[in-house]
């Protein structure tokens, strides 16, 4: 597959890039709590805690060979080569497994997952791949599609609608509202084909049998990612110019569009909200064609769609484990991607008795004091168990123990100084129960560079290194920690933000991600929304104005 970004100024990867959103919500209110929230912080004191000297920079040798021949170094040990390798029928067994070694590699380096899909989820998998394949480019269905999308009219009913799906913003972003977006697809057996620029060339496999997803090039609506809300074919722009009437409607005299873009990023307008009420729902269920661009993870809206309440429940009884299923469903990272993962992993994680991952995001226009920052990392996961306390100078450590346990703690960040200052500590201090700690990082970009290639390649090596993690530790709001939350399908501590919560961390309840800005007061009284959040849809634990789904 290709690449899956577009071309937005530069931004650290490891989060929802929403540096705008950040500061036209929080502002300067969120800044004036900063003392009273820094003062209800409670920390669990360390012995001693070394501030000192760094050591050198993580190496970038892992990723230099980017160019080397696909699947190099993929044949490393595998932790558990008996594992269910289609993830409990998730998967096609139909794939060529050397098109793809991560496909069916993948479950030997995690922990089974304790969540079986449905079997009517399976059912409808297997189902919309079938649809895919007689719908997929290069196929008679899919000529006669664009034909009628060349004439920009909505005629007759066809029998292959398609969502396309347009990339924003960074690279967590684009894997949280493509699995969203896949979600929405498989509620209304749509194809999903996905428009890839070129600088993520080479990221993804493809997921569904004998069938592209990729948008081919010589697709007729070009500049994909210059569609905003103010553009003619925008659902939220024909409401608010009244092609479409306040009853959900077309115009009498209307001449309808071949296709609707759906404006749903951060930033998106009253109008455009009306994509997640019941009625705009069926409305959009009239046009062959719909354009979709998000930097969201906005499953948990539509479960608050009345009509699809039945569907769902068949499809997920385990609300929360709907990312878990449909990530794993969906992404795989290419031989080239999957070789730089396989090989970092048996040169440092493989052979230690725990694997610990911690990934760290601080937002430029959000900043949290480095020192602040480091200080949450360390003594939550001190207090929470993760890691080990140190012994001061005082204390005569412990002899050394053959056969110790050691911890690997793989930290992810676009700044090198928390892995190194943990390290120090570790390097420089006996731990209280004997354990040897290795601190690992195995980049530090220090800012996103979106439009390369490699700089992508590296971000979804480490996400995919996050998720083999026996324990994760996240940061709050950030899609790169919901992304490989949702590999791993294990419950992350979360270090929360001090402006929204007086606790310095706090256990999540699954492993689902967090809707950050959902819609509010946009449908009428049937919605969910305003009906009052079903029992399954609550506020999250990182975000006060987010929702997510709950058991």
């Amino acid at each position: 597959m290709e690449a899956i970004t577009g071309t937005e100024p530069k931004r650290g990867y490891h989060s929802l890039e929403m540096e705008e959103m950040a500061m036209a919500r929080n502002g300067s209110r969120a800044r004036r709590r900063w003392t009273t929230a820094v003062a209800c912080l409670v920390f669990v004191p360390l012995s001693v805690f070394v501030l000192g000297r760094a050591y050198g920079r993580p190496s970038f040798e892992w990723m230099q060979a980017f160019g080397a021949r696909n699947g190099e170094g993929s044949s490393s040990t595998l932790s558990d080569p008996t594992k269910d390798k289609l993830l409990g029928g998730l998967l096609s067994p139909q794939f060529d497994a050397s098109s793809c070694l991560s496909r069916y590699q993948s479950a030997s380096y995690r922990k089974a997952s304790p969540h079986p899909p449905s079997p009517y989820l399976l059912q409808r998998l297997r189902s919309y791949e079938a649809l895919h394949r007689r719908c997929a480019p290069g196929t008679e269905l899919y000529r006669k599609s664009v034909e009628q999308l060349k004439s920009n009219k909505r005629t007759a009913p066809m029998e292959c609608n398609y969502i396309v799906w347009i990339p924003h913003y960074g690279l967590g972003n684009r894997i949280v509202s493509l699995v969203s977006s896949f979600f929405f697809a498989l509620l209304n057996s749509r194809v999903l084909l996905v428009h890839v620029p070129a600088e993520l060339a080479d990221l993804f496999c493809e997921p569904f049998p004998e069938a592209s997803w990729v948008l081919p090039s010589d697709f007729p609506i070009k500049n994909l990612e210059k569609f905003d809300s103010d553009s003619p074919q925008s659902y939220g722009n024909m409401l608010r110019n009244k092609v479409i009437d306040n009853g959900m409607r077309f115009s009498a005299n209307a001449t309808l569009p071949a296709y609707a873009y759906l404006h749903l990023p951060w930033y998106y307008k009253e109008w455009d909200k009306v994509f997640f009420c019941e009625d705009g729902q069926q409305m959009l269920r009239k046009f062959p064609w719909l354009l979709l661009k998000s930097d969201h993870y906005f499953v948990p809206a539509l479960f608050l769609v009345e009509e699809y309440e039945a569907e769902l429940r068949r499809l997920f009884p385990e609300r929360t484990t709907v990312f878990h299923h449909l990530v794993r469903y969906l992404i795989h990272p290419s031989n080239t991607v999957w070789g730089h993962v396989t090989r970092y992993y048996s040169a440092n994680l493989a052979k230690a008795d725990e694997r610990i991952g911690i990934q760290v995001r601080n937002l430029k226009q959000e900043p949290v004091p480095f020192e602040f920052l480091l200080g949450q990392i360390v003594n939550c996961s001190v207090h929470e168990r993760i890691l080990p306390s140190i012994l001061s100078a005082q204390k005569k450590p412990r002899a050394p123990v053959s056969g110790a346990k050691v911890k690997a703690v793989f930290i992810t960040s676009l700044d090198s100084r928390y892995s190194e200052r943990v390290r120090d500590m570790y390097k420089e201090h006996p731990t209280a129960t004997g354990e040897l700690v290795r601190v690992y990082q195995a980049s530090h970009e220090v800012e996103q560079r979106t439009e390369e290639r490699q700089h992508n390649a590296k971000a979804l090596a480490e996400m995919v290194l996050l998720s083999f993690s026996d324990v994760l530790v996240t940061t709050a709001c950030s899609t790169f920690g919901y992304v490989a939350q949702g590999l791993s399908g294990v419950r992350p501590l979360v270090l929360m933000k001090p402006w929204k919560s007086s606790l310095p961390c706090r256990w999540a309840e699954s492993a689902e991600p967090c809707f950050l800005i959902p819609p509010r007061g946009v449908c009428d009284k049937h919605s969910g929304f305003d009906k009052g959040m079903a029992k399954h849809v609550r506020q999250c634990e990182d975000e006060n104005e987010g929702i997510k789904l709950f058991d």
